[in-house]
């Protein structure tokens, strides 16, 4: 009776560890729209029930590359220091988002830290199917009103998001 009730505990728990699961969370390619080119590899993940992203590495640039046209600071930044002397790949460029449902994330914020902007975020999971042909991630940035735009991301594993240096 005790090992029954000790397994009994323990797929409850499993459970309850699953079904908080997140299938935005993990490793994506970051694809450019208009040339169909990854342009990097990311890490999404949940910290005290809020989304980040982080850069691992870039496909074009060279490892230690400066955020140097982002500014000083941005509100809410979630890392101290001046924004425009921290390297691309590391810092959180997507935060602050809360989750609306499972694979649905809004209310963030992101910065490209190729030129500065920031811009309104939202993260949505398409699974592979119909419209998709693999796991999808839609990150949207946008201005407001809606006006914006999406990217497209694959889903992939941790090495290749990490080793896309030049």
């Amino acid at each position: 009776m005790k090992k029954l009730i000790a397994v009994i505990i323990a797929l409850t728990i499993s459970a309850v560890c699953f079904a908080q699961a997140d299938p935005v969370v993990g490793f994506w390619l970051s694809v450019d729209e208009k040339t169909n080119r990854v342009t990097a590899g990311w890490q999404i993940y949940i910290e005290n029930g809020v989304l980040y992203g982080k850069i691992l590495s870039l496909a074009d640039e060279p490892r230690g590359t400066i955020a140097e046209n982002c500014r000083e600071r941005y509100d809410n930044f979630p890392l101290a220091g001046r924004v425009n002397t921290m390297q691309v790949a590391g810092p959180p460029w997507i935060y602050g988002l809360t989750r609306r449902a499972a694979g649905d994330w809004r209310g963030g914020r992101v910065i490209n830290p190729e030129d500065g902007n920031i811009y309104n975020c939202r993260i949505t999971f398409h699974a592979a199917g119909r419209r998709f042909n693999v796991d999808t991630l839609e990150m949207r940035g946008e201005i407001g009103l809606g006006i914006g735009r999406s990217q497209f991301w694959r889903k992939t594993d941790e090495a290749t998001a990490s080793n896309l240096w030049p």
